[in-house]
C-alpha cells in the first residue's frame, strides 16, 4: 500500500460562515499544493459560536448546505480526499447534527458520521457546555474505505470513550480521525495524552485537526493539531495559531506494530467481582 501525505488544517472559525469558508478553502489549496492527498478539517470547520441560537440560525439542512457543496467541488478540483471534521446540519426535529463527512477526490460523499458522544461538561471556572441541548447524538460508528486503508471516523469528545476506537480498530481501521474543537481549559493536560493513548492501544495512525483561538460568545480552543503514528510517536504538530500541517503516513506501519503487539486479538471477556464495601457506601461513610 502506498504512503500518504496527509494534511491537517487548523482554523479559527467564528460566526461569519463566508469568511470561514474562504479561510478553509485557502488552507486546503495550500495543503494540496504541498502534496497532501487526504486533507482533514477540524470540528465546526465553517461555524463556531458559543451561542446555540447563532449555531441554529446558520445551520441549514444538508441538502441546502452551501459549505458542503463547495467542499465537494473543491475536492474534485484539487483531486484530493477531504475529511470535513464536522458541519452543523439542521434536522427535522429542530435540533442539529454535528456531522463529519468524508469526500472522495471525485467530489462524492463517501461517508457521514454523526458525533455519538455529546459534550455536556462543567469546565474549570464553572463554564458550562451542554451540547445535548442543541444536537442529536449519532448512534452508529463509521468505518470508511479509502485508497490507503480503512478510516475510523470520530469527533472531539468521542476521544474520551476508548471503546469506540477499540471497535473501529478491531473492525480494521488503520487510521483514526479525531477532528476537534478541544477546549483550552482541558487541552494542556488531556489532548496529547488521550490522542497518543488512542494511537498506542489500537496500533493505528491518529489524524487530529483542531480548532484554535478565541471564538464568539465565550469559546476558546486549544489548537495543536497532531498526526501520531501507531507506535504513539508524534510525527507532526501545530501550535496555537491557524496553519497547515502536512505529514507522511505509512499505512503498513499499523500492521507491523499489530504483528509485534497483537493486543487487538487478545481481548477477553470477564466478569466484575465486587469485594468489600460498595463504592457508594464507602463514599457515604467518608462524608459523615
Amino acid at each position: 500500500m502506498e504512503k500518504l501525505l496527509v494534511g491537517c488544517v487548523q482554523l479559527n472559525a467564528g460566526a461569519d460562515v463566508e469568511r470561514n469558508l474562504a479561510l478553509a478553502t485557502s488552507a486546503l489549496r495550500h495543503a494540496a499544493g504541498q502534496g497532501a492527498r487526504l486533507i482533514a478539517l477540524p470540528e465546526y470547520c465553517v461555524l463556531l459560536d458559543g451561542s446555540g441560537r447563532v449555531m441554529r440560525e446558520h445551520s441549514p439542512p444538508e441538502a441546502e448546505h452551501h459549505g458542503l457543496a463547495l467542499f465537494q467541488a473543491l475536492a474534485k478540483d484539487l483531486r484530493v480526499w477531504l475529511l470535513l471534521g464536522s458541519l452543523t446540519v439542521r434536522l427535522d426535529d429542530a435540533r442539529m447534527a454535528n456531522r463529519s463527512y468524508l469526500v472522495s477526490d471525485s467530489g462524492e460523499i463517501v461517508a457521514r458520521y454523526d458525533k455519538i458522544h455529546m459534550f455536556d461538561a462543567t469546565l474549570p471556572g464553572n463554564k458550562v457546555i451542554r451540547e445535548s441541548s442543541a444536537y442529536r447524538p449519532g448512534d452508529k460508528a463509521v468505518l470508511a474505505a479509502t485508497p490507503w486503508g480503512p478510516l475510523g471516523m470520530t469527533v472531539c469528545y468521542d476521544l474520551r470513550f476508548p471503546q469506540l476506537y477499540r471497535a473501529l480498530a478491531q473492525a480494521g481501521a488503520v487510521m483514526l480521525a479525531v477532528p476537534s474543537s478541544f477546549q483550552r481549559e482541558t487541552g494542556p493536560a488531556h489532548w496529547h495524552a488521550l490522542l497518543r493513548t488512542r494511537a498506542i492501544e489500537n496500533a493505528a495512525w491518529v489524524i487530529a485537526p483542531a480548532m484554535c483561538g478565541e471564538h464568539p460568545n465565550g469559546r476558546s480552543t486549544y489548537g495543536h493539531s497532531l498526526v501520531i503514528d501507531p507506535w504513539g510517536r508524534i510525527v507532526g504538530e501545530l501550535g496555537d495559531e491557524p496553519g497547515v500541517l502536512v505529514a507522511e503516513l505509512d499505512p503498513t506501519q499499523a500492521a507491523k506494530v499489530r504483528s509485534m503487539l497483537p493486543s487487538l486479538a487478545h481481548d477477553r471477556a470477564f466478569e466484575l467481582e465486587r469485594i468489600g464495601p460498595r463504592a457508594d457506601t464507602a463514599s457515604t461513610v467518608e462524608q459523615q
